[in-house]
């Protein structure tokens, strides 16, 4: 528990017991059945104070059902064998109670994995992308404190080793179920088919070339008649100009919608690649910026930033990466390209794990130059 302590409410008295033993709570889910869309505390309600939660989910599994099928058979036959222990009921007492006695330190080694894995488990929810069932809060990072002073108790070790925190780090990684999330779907704007676009403009020449004859005819007639029916005839000319402008000025037809949809895991594959790459792109420019000297570093400060990558330039690094994927069809390198513009736009627009580098308006999505969020830990 994370206070060590019970509260315990009955007949309207209220006391607060320590909790001397580690305490194995079991609940059954909401509506009978663990539903993975939804958080822990939407399907559990079990109190949060606890290090660790296990959700036994009952999957569907020919073998496992086979296996506990068979189990229960034998439970009902008295066909168990019985099962020989390495150690007796006495020693196990024993051993549990010097372990106790122990007091574990943690070195300052272990302090820096633990402040490490923590900001691993905060990475996700900083950033809004996290899919646990649960925020990652101090109340994990003292769980894991508890849990490494536990692991070196069962070891009897006086010292906290990093062994231990990575340990306890695995097992919260562990204990959290992660939601299952949607597939991911970007909206992007495309003009109607060129057929349809062909059809129009071939209709808006018929409708021209039916007006030039009629203007024709009309200039024929003017000539031979008198100047009083070239006046009257202006008339319609002037109409049939002003419908040549209106057909002209007609509007286009509304941009249709289309939904591109990929997986989630796809979507994590193609932006945890494109983040890894800038970042990388940075700790050399930082490496560069500690090797100059302060005179070297005034000079370099405008070509700095044209070592950052652009858009254009992450886009055709990740085609480069799926070449044996590509291959030589060119529509599945339009389609990647495609891809790649919406998982970047996502991440700058959405997720903000990627940022601009100086100005960005009025250029090419292509020219911008971008860089990874400095709060983001790749």
């Amino acid at each position: 528990m994370e206070q060590q302590t019970i509260s315990i409410t009955k007949a309207g008295i209220q006391a607060t017991l320590n909790a001397r033993a580690s305490i194995l709570a079991a609940a059954n889910p909401i509506y009978g059945r663990y539903d993975r869309s939804k958080t822990l505390k939407a399907n559990v309600a079990l109190s949060a104070l606890f290090d660790l939660f296990f959700v036994i989910l009952d999957d569907c599994d020919e073998m496992a059902d086979f296996n506990v099928a068979q189990h229960i058979l034998k439970v009902h036959r008295c066909e168990e064998t019985e099962m020989k222990p390495p150690f007796s009921k006495e020693q196990l007492q024993r051993y549990i109670r010097f372990a106790r006695t122990i007091n574990p330190v943690i070195t300052p080694e272990s302090q820096q994995v633990i402040v490490d894995c923590y900001k691993k488990l905060r990475q996700g929810d900083s950033m809004g992308r996290s899919r646990s069932a649960y925020r990652i809060t101090v109340r994990q990072l003292e769980s894991m404190i508890r849990l490494s002073e536990a692991l070196a108790r069962l070891h009897c070790d006086d010292e906290v080793k990093p062994a231990y925190v990575r340990e306890a780090f695995r097992l919260l990684k562990k204990s959290i179920i992660h939601v299952e999330t949607e597939d991911v779907t970007f909206d992007d704007e495309e003009d109607d088919d060129d057929d349809d676009e062909e059809e129009e403009n071939d209709e808006v020449r018929q409708v021209d070339n039916n007006k030039e004859q009629n203007v024709e005819n009309d200039e024929n007639i003017d000539t031979e008649n008198d100047e009083n029916d070239q006046q009257v005839s202006n008339i319609p000319r002037e109409a049939q100009q002003q419908e040549e402008e209106t057909s002209k000025k007609r509007k286009k037809k509304k941009k249709k919608k289309k939904k591109t949809q990929i997986t989630f895991e796809e979507y994590e594959s193609i932006s945890s690649a494109i983040s890894t790459y800038l970042r990388s792109k940075e700790q050399n420019i930082v490496e560069d910026d500690d090797d100059d000297n302060n005179d070297e570093k005034e000079e370099n400060n405008a070509v700095r930033k044209q070592k950052y990558c652009t858009w254009g330039e992450t886009v055709e690094w990740y085609l480069g990466q799926c070449e044996g994927q590509i291959g030589d069809s060119e529509e599945e390198r339009d389609r990647l390209t495609k891809l790649t513009n919406l998982v970047i736009r996502r991440l700058i627009n959405v997720d903000r794990v990627l940022i601009y580098i100086g100005e960005s308006e009025g250029i090419e999505d292509s020219e911008k130059t971008i860089a990874v969020h400095p709060n983001y830990a790749v």
